[in-house]
């Protein structure tokens, strides 16, 4: 699969980012976690549907792009407009999304705010929202004081040597292998002389300042249009304490929340720990990539030339043959396609012509 470097400008500097396919493939957006890179998905990607254009971002402070401008603090609200920037200069207008940990809450975030650009959310080991029982102002005060004390220090970059630096990465996350804490390196540092440096920005570190109780994360779930695969590792957040941040009644809550609210929700546990997808990308492909494939019955938004049309839709544990579109022709090929609810490969139709539909109406 064809793969680049790129940049894409923001007011104070570039967001990097790596990209995968052919800019004419159906458009999915990956977002790597806290500390990561876009480097999280380097073994992963290449396992999954080869008809997709790829663009995994670092995010701001992470890996290859500009840290955020002094004085100011790393947000989510700063996190969706930077999906904004980033697909507004790559033209996608409906995309799917491939979220780990922060960056699985920073995608169903803003599937939630932008419901109709989000076709597809794929969730790896989290919940996608991160209610707290904290007090919300107490939050906002903490934030602002660790902030003004951090910009009083003076912190020079420490040098390492690679090897040291992939154990203090190691140690600082436990769920990485040894060649998975390399793979996040050979993007998360510089060479300098001497050894390396770390290339993120100390303040991803500070206490965040935006939070939401469990009622507002139910609610924004309630807004969620798109089909939502939620993939957990059985030794990733729902085990591990240092991943802990919501016990299992608070977790069971946000399921049951989606279960509800979203029309089209997967459940799914995988072997592995909280980087399942780094360290054994094989334990997550296939169910990505079977839920990627599959037809997404949504509202109709608009036709791009793509490689195929699936124009049939499951209903009622049943294939329903919704018919052609005008001006797309009726030459119709058979394709494979994925049924989640016999959890089963079947037989879908697609158009030779070589469009493809974003959504339809029931």
């Amino acid at each position: 699969m064809y793969l680049k470097e790129c940049q894409f400008p923001v007011p104070w500097g570039h967001i990097a980012a790596k990209s995968w396919g052919s800019k004419d493939g159906l458009p999915v957006l990956c977002l790597h976690g806290w500390s990561d890179n876009a480097n999280s998905f380097s073994r992963l990607i290449p396992l999954l549907p080869q008809d997709r254009h790829y663009v995994a971002i670092d995010f701001p402070g992470h890996g290859l792009s500009s840290h955020r401008p002094a004085g100011t603090f790393y947000i989510f609200p700063e996190y969706i407009s930077d999906i904004c920037r980033v697909t507004n200069v790559l033209g996608w207008e409906r995309f799917s999304v491939i979220g780990h940990s922060m960056g699985g809450n920073v995608g169903c975030m803003f599937s939630a705010l932008f419901p109709d650009m989000v076709d597809k959310v794929i969730l790896i080991d989290t919940t996608g929202f991160l209610p707290t029982k904290e007090s919300l102002p107490d939050i906002v005060q903490k934030g602002i004081v660790e902030l003004l004390k951090y910009e009083k220090q003076k912190r020079p970059n420490k040098v390492y040597s690679e090897q040291a630096a992939i154990e203090r990465l190691m140690t600082a996350n436990p769920s990485l292998s040894e060649g998975s804490a390399h793979i996040l390196l050979e993007r998360g540092t510089t060479k300098v002389h001497g050894g390396v440096h770390f290339n993120r920005d100390f303040r991803i570190n500070l206490p965040g300042i935006i939070r939401m109780t469990m009622e507002q994360a139910l609610e924004l779930q309630k807004r969620i249009t798109a089909k939502l695969l939620i993939i957990l590792a059985n030794d990733g957040i729902v085990k591990r304490k240092e991943f802990q941040q919501l016990d299992k009644s608070d977790m069971d809550k946000m399921l049951k929340g989606y279960r509800e609210s979203v029309k089209e929700f997967n459940f799914k546990m995988v072997p592995g720990n909280h980087h399942v997808h780094l360290n054994s990308p094989e334990n997550v492909a296939e169910i990505i990539s079977c839920f990627l494939n599959t037809p997404t019955p949504a509202k109709l938004y608009s036709l791009k030339r793509r490689s195929n049309l699936n124009i049939c839709m499951l209903k009622k544990k049943k294939l329903r043959w919704v018919g052609t579109l005008p001006g797309i022709g009726s030459c119709l090929v058979p394709c494979v396609g994925w049924d989640w609810l016999q959890q089963t490969p079947v037989t879908l139709c697609s158009d030779s012509a070589g469009w493809k539909m974003d959504g339809w109406k029931k």
